[in-house]
C-alpha cells in the first residue's frame, strides 16, 4: 500500500499532459506580467499598516533590517521555487512538484492545503476590501444598509454584497482569459505601485534624523504564554522571543515575513508562460527583489516621520501624515490599500483554481472540471465554482481569525518544495534546468529551517486548525483520489496487459 501513496508523476508525463487539447492552457504571460503578478498579490495593506505596528511593538527603527532578514528567507524559497517552475513548466505549483517528486499522498495533502488556503485567503482579503471601499463611501456620505455591510456587528441577518460582488467579478475576469486578467493586473498594479511612491516620497520630506535614535532599542523580554494562542514553540520547550535589541530584529522579521507571502503564486501559472524556463525565475525573482525595496523604503520613512514609540498601531502610516499635518495622505494611503487587495483577491483566486485544475487533470479530484473553455482556455470550471463559493463565504462570514492558515499553509508548501529540489537533483540529474538554484543542497536546507522555524513561531491554535484540514484532506484522498488517479490507473492498466489511457508512469 505505501508504494501507491508514494508513487510519482514523471516529469515527462506531466508536460505531456498539458498538450491534450481539451486540457490545455494557453501561453500568453511574459516576464513582465509575471513580475507584475508576483508585485500585485504581496503589496496589500501590510506595506501600509504592519511596517508602523512592528516597529513600535517590536524592533524600532531596525525595522527595516527586518524586513531585509524576511527578505532574504523568502528568497531562498524563491531560489527553489524557480528551479522547479522553470524544469516542470505546469499548473499546479507546489502541488506539481511534490508528486514529482516526494509521492502522490504528500502531493494531494499540499494540494488540498494550497486549495483551501488560498480560498480562505481570497474571503479574508475581499472583507477587508469591503471595510476599506465601505470607509471610503461612508467619507463621500454614501451609506449601505447594515444588512449589507457583513457580519461584523451585524443584527440578525448581515451579508457583506461588496466583498461578494468583488470576488465574481474577479471571477468573470479570469473566466475570460489570462492575458485580460493581466492587463487588469498591470493596471491595478501600476496604481498601487504608483500611491506607494507617492507615500514614500512624499514622507521622505519630514523625516527627522533624531527619530532614528535609538536605532536598535534597548531589548526588551516577553514572558512565555501558555494557552493555544501562545507560539507552538512556547508550548514546546518554553522559549519566548524578545522585543527590541538584535533578537528584537529577528522576532519582527518572523512577523513582517507574511507581508512577502504571494511570490509563489507566480509558479502556479508557469504552464500559461511563452518561454516559462526563462521568464519564470526572472517574475518570481523580480517581483520579490521590487517589493522588499518597497517594504525597507516606507519602513525607513515611517520611523523617520515619527519616534517608533509613539507609532499608532491600527494605522500608523495614515496617522503619521496626520501627525504632521497633512491628512490628505490618509486618503490616499486607504485608497491605495483597497486597490492594492484587489489584486491580491484576483492573483489568489487565480494560484486556487490553477492548483485545482492541476489535480482534476490527474483524477485526484473530478476530471470534469479540467476541462477547459473552448474559446477563452481557462479552466472555467473550476474558476466559475469556487468564486461562487468564496463569494458566499466572504459575504456571509467573519474570517479575520483565520488569516494566519494562510500563512502556516504557505510556509508548509515551502518545505515542500525546497525538499523537492534535493530529491529531483538526485533521482533526475538529466533533466534540462535553465535555472538552477545555488549551493545546493545548502540554499534548500536553509530554506527548510528558516520556514520551519517560522510555523513554529506560529500560534498553537492555527496548528490545530492545520491538523483538522489536513485530517479532512486524508479522508478525501482515500475515499475519491486514491481510487481516481490517473497515475495509478495507468499503473493497473499496465499490471493487467492492458493498453490504458495516458496519465501516469513513475519514475
Amino acid at each position: 500500500m505505501s508504494r501507491t501513496l508514494f508513487r510519482t508523476k514523471n516529469v515527462e508525463q506531466s508536460i505531456q499532459d498539458t498538450e491534450e487539447p481539451e486540457h490545455a492552457l494557453r501561453k500568453t504571460l511574459s516576464a513582465l506580467d509575471l513580475t507584475v503578478f508576483g508585485v500585485g498579490v504581496i503589496i496589500g495593506t501590510g506595506i501600509f499598516v504592519l511596517t508602523g505596528k512592528v516597529a513600535k511593538q517590536n524592533a524600532g527603527p531596525a525595522v527595516s533590517l527586518s524586513f531585509v532578514v524576511a527578505g532574504v528567507v523568502c528568497a531562498l524559497a524563491a531560489l527553489c521555487y524557480a528551479e522547479f517552475a522553470s524544469t516542470v513548466p505546469v499548473a499546479g505549483s507546489a502541488y506539481t512538484f511534490s508528486y514529482a517528486t516526494l509521492g502522490e499522498l504528500p502531493a494531494w495533502i499540499i494540494g488540498w492545503d494550497l486549495v483551501l488556503e488560498f480560498a480562505l485567503g481570497t474571503a479574508v482579503v475581499a472583507v477587508g476590501w469591503s471595510g476599506y471601499i465601505r470607509s471610503l463611501m461612508d467619507n463621500a456620505g454614501w451609506h449601505l444598509p447594515a444588512y449589507l455591510g457583513g457580519r461584523e456587528g451585524a443584527h440578525g441577518f448581515g451579508f457583506d454584497i461588496l466583498a461578494a460582488a468583488l470576488v465574481l467579478l474577479l471571477t468573470a475576469i479570469l473566466v475570460l482569459g489570462m492575458k485580460l486578467s493581466a492587463r487588469v493586473t498591470q493596471l491595478v498594479v501600476a496604481i498601487k505601485v504608483a500611491v506607494v511612491l507617492i507615500v514614500i516620497i512624499g514622507g521622505a520630506f519630514f523625516v527627522k534624523s533624531a527619530n532614528y535614535k535609538p536605532f536598535v532599542p534597548e531589548p526588551q523580554a516577553v514572558p512565555a504564554g501558555g494557552s493555544l494562542k501562545a507560539p507552538l514553540i512556547q508550548l514546546m520547550v518554553g522559549w519566548a522571543p524578545s522585543n527590541f535589541g538584535v533578537m528584537g530584529i529577528f522576532t519582527a522579521a518572523s512577523v513582517v515575513f507574511f507581508a512577502f507571502i504571494g511570490f509563489d503564486i507566480v509558479a502556479t501559472t508557469a504552464e500559461e508562460t511563452r518561454n516559462p524556463q526563462r521568464d519564470m525565475p526572472r517574475g518570481i525573482l523580480g517581483s520579490l527583489f521590487i517589493c522588499t525595496a518597497l517594504y525597507v523604503a516606507v519602513s525607513i520613512v515611517v520611523t523617520g516621520m515619527e519616534h517608533y514609540s509613539r507609532l499608532s498601531v491600527d494605522a500608523p502610516l495614515a496617522d503619521a501624515f496626520k501627525a504632521i499635518g497633512h491628512p490628505w495622505f490618509a486618503g490616499v494611503i486607504s485608497f491605495g490599500a483597497a486597490v492594492g487587495l484587489t489584486t491580491v483577491c484576483l492573483i489568489l483566486l487565480l494560484g486556487q483554481t490553477r492548483v485545482f485544475f492541476a489535480m482534476s487533470r490527474d483524477g485526484l479530484l473530478p476530471r470534469f472540471f479540467s476541462r477547459v473553455h473552448p474559446r477563452f482556455k481557462t479552466p472555467h470550471r473550476p474558476t466559475i465554482l469556487l468564486g461562487v463559493v468564496i463569494a458566499v463565504v466572504a459575504g456571509f462570514t467573519s474570517l479575520s481569525e483565520l488569516a494566519e492558515l494562510v500563512n502556516i499553509g504557505t510556509l508548509f508548501a515551502f518545505i515542500v518544495v525546497a525538499i523537492g529540489v534535493v530529491i529531483l537533483r538526485r533521482t533526475r540529474p538529466d533533466l534540462p534546468r535553465a535555472f538552477r538554484t545555488p549551493l545546493v543542497p545548502v540554499v534548500p536546507i536553509l530554506s527548510v529551517c528558516a520556514s520551519l522555524w517560522l510555523m513554529l513561531n506560529l500560534p498553537a491554535e492555527t496548528w490545530l486548525r492545520f491538523a483538522i484540514w489536513l485530517v479532512i484532506g486524508f479522508v478525501v484522498y482515500f475515499l475519491y483520489g486514491r481510487s481516481h488517479s490517473r497515475v495509478g490507473r495507468a499503473e493497473q492498466s499496465a499490471a493487467g496487459g492492458v493498453s490504458g489511457p495516458p496519465g501516469g508512469g513513475t519514475r
